[in-house]
């Protein structure tokens, strides 16, 4: 079986990664000159960190990423704790592996690796796909440059703007959710030391809200911000803007707030508009599928956009390898994660108004009635793309 793969990002290589380790020949078509990913944090809870520790990559990890202790919902002025979520050693013993706040770049990193050490080769860049045509046996993925790769299965891993989503789901309608996303990083050294305990903290307010936590061993200060903003704009996460429109955005907020934004550096502020879409199925074809935010784009509300991309690779590289056919393959793959994705885009778009709630009383009874610490450990974080039962 020869598998092509358009994108790699972290869906991309993740599946890459799965299908070499286990035998299947693999190229991996990637439209940038150089790899690499710009700098924005990760959330890996258990469910996709035993993907990567399949991958032999929980060393790796370790010495890059952070274990936060917990979740902590927060008010906006007074820092009062609406709810909490634990972590770390909890979190492991419950759901079998660790729950890891990671760099983008430096998870990148360690799939690249993965990838070129078991096939050097496996990686293809300034080859960006714009569409496939496929047979009975076969499928041939065109790329922009006129190049034509043909294998057995062709993976659609692009991205929110996918080439093969569009030739295998057409347009499909994309609505503006009315917020536009901050995003920066800063260096520790910069802020005072006791500024925030090793959580994550979603600071939550009216119309807006905003998530801090620590990456690269505690060196780097991951900050969010999630603002309603009347004109939508560019899905791009290198769209600079003003550090002065992110300091008004959050005026008023509490002292936190104030210092870690006031120590971002002021060319280095990127935003940009979170678009909802609606889940779908069907997305894949006899010999053509999509993974990650091609097949199911999630907004960051529950932070698991990525591990719902980590989970894709590793049901489809085992659906490939204990399937007797790839459509039958492709199938399967589906049937096992439509559900499940589509649950999480569901949640992820309404846990935007949890966190927008005015009244300091009626947030905290919203956070009550959801228990999100029991209802995230009994359907996010428990699920286990390596053993779960695949469908007949």
């Amino acid at each position: 079986m020869k598998v092509i793969i358009a994108g790699a990002g972290l869906g991309g290589l993740t599946a890459a990664a799965c299908l070499l380790q286990r035998g299947v020949s693999v190229r991996v078509y990637e439209q940038a000159r150089v790899l690499g990913e710009i700098g924005a944090g990760v959330q890996s809870s258990a469910n996709a960190v035993k993907v990567l520790d399949s991958l032999g990559l929980r060393e790796a990890l370790d010495r890059v990423a952070v274990r936060p202790k917990a979740f902590e919902f927060r008010r906006w002025d007074s820092a009062a704790l609406m709810h909490r979520i634990p972590l770390g050693e909890q979190h492991e013993a419950q759901h079998g592996a660790p729950y890891f706040h990671i760099h983008r770049a430096d998870l990148h990193e360690l799939l690249v690796r993965k990838v070129r050490s078991l096939d050097a080769d496996a990686i293809v860049l300034e080859a960006k796909a714009q569409r496939f045509e496929e047979s009975a046996d076969s499928v041939t993925l065109h790329l922009e440059d006129g190049r034509r790769v043909s294998g057995d299965v062709l993976v659609g891993a692009d991205g929110i703007r996918s080439a093969i989503r569009e030739q295998i789901l057409g347009q499909t309608p994309v609505s503006y959710t009315g917020d536009v996303a901050w995003r920066a990083v800063v260096p520790v050294e910069r802020l005072p030391p006791d500024i925030m305990d090793r959580v994550s903290t979603v600071w939550c307010g009216p119309k807006k809200h905003a998530v801090m936590y620590y990456l690269r061993s505690g060196a780097l200060m991951n900050f969010v911000g999630l603002v309603e903003h009347a004109q939508p704009e560019g899905e791009s996460w290198t769209q600079k803007r003003p550090w002065e429109d992110l300091k008004a955005d959050y005026a008023g907020w509490h002292p936190t707030i104030q210092t870690v934004i006031d120590a971002i550096d002021r060319d280095a502020c990127f935003r940009y508009a979170l678009n909802d879409r609606t889940p779908v199925a069907g997305w894949s074809t006899q010999r053509a599928t999509l993974l990650g935010d091609a097949a199911h784009p999630t907004l960051p509300y529950i932070a698991s956009g990525a591990a719902m991309a980590i989970e894709d690779a590793g049901v489809l590289a085992r659906c490939l390898a204990e399937s007797a056919s790839v459509p039958g393959a492709l199938a399967r793959y589906e049937h096992a994660r439509t559900e499940r994705t589509a649950r999480v885009v569901r949640e992820s778009t309404a846990s935007r108004g949890l966190y927008r709630i005015e009244s300091e009383e009626a947030m905290r009874e919203a956070f009550r009635q959801k228990d999100l610490t029991r209802s995230r450990a009994e359907w996010l974080y428990s699920y286990d793309p390596v053993t779960v039962a695949l469908p007949a």
